[in-house]
């Protein structure tokens, strides 16, 4: 993964959006210690839609991440951590490709830090999606749908029983062609994980603007090498 540019910095930029609103900055500061969390993946949830972001840095009261897609108007805002904890927040601030983020209620931030640096059991962030495609197995091309994916793998329904670790391809609309392996089953819901994974970018901008599933399936808590398709 690369590394990313910090941006131009705003009124306020150099500073952390209050609980309240405002983005506090110089002597302010001093009450709410400030933590640089370098390219940490996590994920915005707007209005149930998901899409990539990674955060830069943190307090107790607020983030500011850069994003990979414009940051539509939202009646509902959080920010999902990989471990699954959801901050509900509001914008404070969008300069280009930055964002500044305030929590609704302030946040435990050890939980967040130590979350951070759980480098040993870190998971790729996934997107819950709804997306059609075509799954090409044995010569047979059936319809499949993709639940939910990541820069590793995703987890699809597919009507034919699939083997394990059978290599498989699957075609969309919206990403290039997907070389992938079937890592886990409980038919119909299939992991599989790809041949060549994704650089963050790259997926962030194909997976923009993608409908979420019109109710979150259960299937994609049952096994948690769902989460990256492992």
């Amino acid at each position: 993964m690369s590394t990313h540019s910090e941006g131009p910095e705003q009124p306020g930029a150099s500073g952390l959006p209050d609980a309240d609103g405002p983005v506090r900055s110089g002597a302010d500061l001093r009450g709410a210690p400030r933590f640089a969390l370098l390219l940490r993946v996590a994920k915005l949830v707007i209005d149930g839609r998901e899409q990539f972001c990674v955060i830069r840095d943190a307090s107790a009261t607020g983030l500011k991440v850069r994003l990979f897609a414009p940051l539509a108007e939202q009646t509902q805002l959080a920010v999902e951590l990989a471990n699954g904890d959801r901050h509900h927040a509001h914008c404070v601030w969008v300069a280009d490709d930055h964002a500044g983020l305030a929590f609704n209620e302030p946040i435990a931030l050890d939980r967040l830090i130590n979350e951070a640096k759980d480098v040993g059991r870190r998971r790729h962030v996934r997107l819950r999606i709804a997306l059609d495609g075509v799954l090409h197995s044995g010569g047979e091309a059936i319809p499949v749908s993709i639940h939910n994916i990541s820069q590793q793998g995703a987890a699809i329904d597919s009507e034919k029983w699939l083997l394990l670790h059978e290599l498989v391809k699957i075609e969309t609309a919206v990403l290039p062609p997907l070389y992938a392996k079937v890592r886990w089953r409980d038919h119909p819901r299939y992991g599989v994980i790809f041949e060549q994974i994704f650089q963050l970018e790259e997926l962030a901008r194909h997976c923009s603007g993608l409908p979420a599933p019109i109710a979150p399936a259960q299937h994609d808590s049952t096994d948690p090498r769902a989460a990256s398709g492992s």
